[in-house]
């Protein structure tokens, strides 16, 4: 298991799961069952556009741009509002990828948040909430059938 990269002009982690590449496929399109927040839109659509919400602090568009079963999940942000830096516009126009393939036994799963660089204000808060979810929420969706999303909100528990 890799940390994420840093040295890049873009946000990388890897992680080897004991699974099957349609599996893991299966497990990245569920958005719902790994990625906290409120999600709107389909995820699963080649074309989709989908909806990304964490309170007020962040809001993301995501067109679905490349499905390949058992291979490929990529996503254009076509528009974000990060409350939390300076340039709330910061994922605008970057694209968030999952590479999957068989490797020695197992299938490794790369993340790539191409164009999210170090120079961002946000990569090093990024690079910690995206490890966590892939290394952890998705990791446990795929291995064990079961993601750790934070809770879902309710009026009541929204900040």
């Amino acid at each position: 298991m890799r940390e994420p990269t840093k040295k890049s002009q873009s946000l990388t982690t890897t992680i080897t799961v004991d699974a099957t590449p349609q599996a893991v496929f299966d497990a990245v399109v569920d958005v719902r069952g790994w990625w906290s927040g409120e999600i709107e839109g389909p995820t699963d659509v080649l074309g989709g556009e989908f909806t990304y919400r964490y309170r007020q602090l962040h809001y993301s568009k995501q067109r679905v741009t490349e499905l390949v079963p058992g291979e490929r999940v990529a996503w254009l942000v076509v528009d974000s509002h990060l409350a939390f830096v300076e340039d709330e516009k910061e994922w605008n126009g970057t694209t968030i990828t999952f590479d999957i393939a068989r490797k020695g036994g197992k299938t490794e799963l790369r993340f790539t948040h191409v164009g999210l660089a170090p120079s961002h204000q946000c990569f090093a808060d990024c690079s910690d909430a995206w490890g966590s979810y892939i290394r952890g929420s998705l990791r446990g969706l795929i291995t064990k059938g079961r993601g750790k999303p934070n809770p879902r909100e309710t009026p009541a528990t929204r900040g």
